[in-house]
């Protein structure tokens, strides 16, 4: 991709105007090639937040929209990266290649690796940004990852991000809804690595997941601040008596440190947890990966927690646990959803930030019967006791 002298100096002059304004006054600038400016400009505002050790290097270049967005984070890259450490003779392959971004992180653990896209667009935008990222070990080629992986010689390591099938927005929640469809591709993917990693949406149902992939060795559900961004399989030569499940939490915001909690399936079913009719003084909700993964026994087993309801996925203790994998809150007061005792406990409320756990009632329900509106420093959960007791619990973040 070529940029004339004129459109660099607009995109170095204007990179932190607002976009949506620039393109209203595109006529002042018939030298610049306006929409790969805007192009440039957006990404690199985008990778301020989402890339940053690419946002802080000049001359990088990006992508049209949809292919930033979809794109991993560097924190999620770097967690890859931390997993597949490689060796300084191994050999990777990335064949769904995309912008690049994890490409580039797990790249620097090997010997060498190859980058495989299908669009040469793609394509010639990774082989200008490797160099600069001094990665000049990646070899870019522009191919359809399927048909490279048929013929290319054996490597240590395989990565690939399958893409949604689902073009309508649809609920993707099989492999076989993603393409390429790596459940079709496993023996071969085998044969051709010792070490497969795959990343797919974290909407994908996880036990339907390691149903069609025979070869699972570990599953890793990854989050960034509490929400759930990545689901990582790694496949092996081998297949263990029991799959081990990482649920991580990455933080890129505060000075919080990563929270990795670790179970398998089978210790799950062995697992014992204690229900509870009453609430302690504090409340814990486990973090979005660990909601993913199902770890709801494994959690109280590790921690002397309580649970409110087998349905509930909410948590209760007499005294602080510091450590607890997820939000904590101090009970402040609770109540029945009776209209009385609502407006002797939440009368002084006009926001809050409101969660449902196995509760008859949304969330939008409960603001218009409480009259709140969203945010501030009160949170309510509305839930269940393991009596079958419907409650509203008021509290604070800790």
């Amino acid at each position: 991709m070529e940029l004339n002298d004129e459109t660099l100096r607009f995109i170095h002059e204007h990179c932190k105007d607002n976009v949506r304004n620039l393109a209203l006054q595109a006529p002042k600038y018939p030298g610049v090639d306006m929409p790969v400016a805007l192009t440039q400009i957006a990404g690199r505002q985008a990778a301020a937040e989402k890339i940053p050790s690419w946002y802080a290097e000049e001359g990088i270049l990006y992508p049209r929209h949809l292919s930033l967005e979809q794109c991993s984070s560097e924190a999620t890259a770097r967690y890859k990266a931390s997993i597949i450490p490689g060796s300084s003779s191994g050999t990777l392959t990335d064949l769904t290649g995309g912008f690049g971004i994890d490409c580039s992180f797990l790249a620097t653990g090997f010997k060498s690796a190859t980058y495989v896209e299908r669009q040469e667009e793609l394509c010639e935008i990774a082989a200008h940004n490797f160099p600069i990222l001094n990665l000049n070990h990646i070899n870019v080629r522009n191919e359809d990852g399927v048909a490279y992986l048929q013929t290319m010689s054996p490597v240590d390591c395989i990565f690939l991000d399958p893409a949604r099938r689902n073009e309508h927005g649809g609920k993707t929640v099989s492999i076989a809804d993603c393409e390429p469809n790596v459940a079709e591709l496993e023996d071969l993917l085998l044969s051709k690595a010792s070490r497969i990693m795959i990343k797919l949406s974290p909407m994908l149902d996880l036990s339907l997941a390691l149903k069609e992939l025979k070869h699972t060795q570990e599953v890793h559900i990854l989050s960034v601040n509490n929400e759930c961004k990545e689901l990582l399989i790694l496949l092996g030569q081998t297949s263990p008596a029991e799959i081990t499940i990482h649920c991580v939490n990455l933080f890129t915001k505060g000075t919080q440190e990563e929270q990795h909690f670790v179970f398998t399936r089978e210790q799950e079913q062995r697992s014992q947890c204690t229900y509870t009719d009453s609430l302690g003084d504090y409340l814990y909700e486990p973090n979005a990966s660990l909601l993913k993964a199902g770890a709801f026994r494994s959690i109280a087993a590790a921690y002397p927690v309580r649970k409110l309801h087998p349905n509930s996925h909410l948590y209760t203790s007499d005294t602080f646990i510091e450590n607890f994998p997820g939000r904590i809150f101090r009970i402040v007061n609770q109540c029945s959803f009776n209209k009385k005792e609502v407006k002797e406990n939440l009368a002084d409320l006009k926001k809050a930030n409101v969660t449902v756990r196995n509760f008859p009632a949304t969330v939008a329900e409960l603001r218009k019967r409480l009259h709140l509106t969203e945010g501030g420093d009160t949170y309510l959960f509305a839930s269940t006791l393991n009596n079958g007791q419907k409650v509203i619990i008021r509290c604070e973040k800790v």
